[in-house]
């Protein structure tokens, strides 16, 4: 069974920078994509970057677009997640989530899910 754990949030001023990490244990990420989703206080859930299994394919939302790189680390079975220029709408609870070989438009798709961490962006 495959486990996610997220580290690398906090609290960070405005224009700052943060890198989240999903590390996975229980099985390879070599089968799965990776999307890293956020949750602010009252509003919906976003998918807000994927990366496909094989590492060639990304995405991003068009909030972070420029901003944020996702990326893959075989060897440590664990995909980051850059987080350049944060603004105080960054802030949420990141998720990452799994799912089978491509991504996503449907979070009810991805198997696997991190519990998430918090990311605070002050002004």
């Amino acid at each position: 069974q495959l486990q996610l754990v997220e580290s690398g949030g906090g609290l960070v001023q405005l224009g700052g920078s943060l890198r989240l990490s999903c590390k996975a244990s229980g099985s390879s990420l070599d089968y799965y994509a990776i999307g890293w989703f956020r949750q602010a206080s009252g509003k919906e859930r976003e998918r807000v970057s994927c990366i496909k299994s094989t590492g060639d394919w990304t995405s991003y939302s068009d909030s972070v677009k420029g901003r944020f790189t996702i990326s893959r680390d075989r060897a440590e079975n664990t995909v980051n997640l850059q987080m350049n220029s944060l603004k105080p709408e960054d802030t949420g609870v990141y998720y990452c989530a799994a799912v089978n070989w491509v991504c996503s438009d449907y979070a009810d798709e991805f198997m696997y899910w991190g519990q998430g961490i918090q990311v605070t962006v002050s002004s």
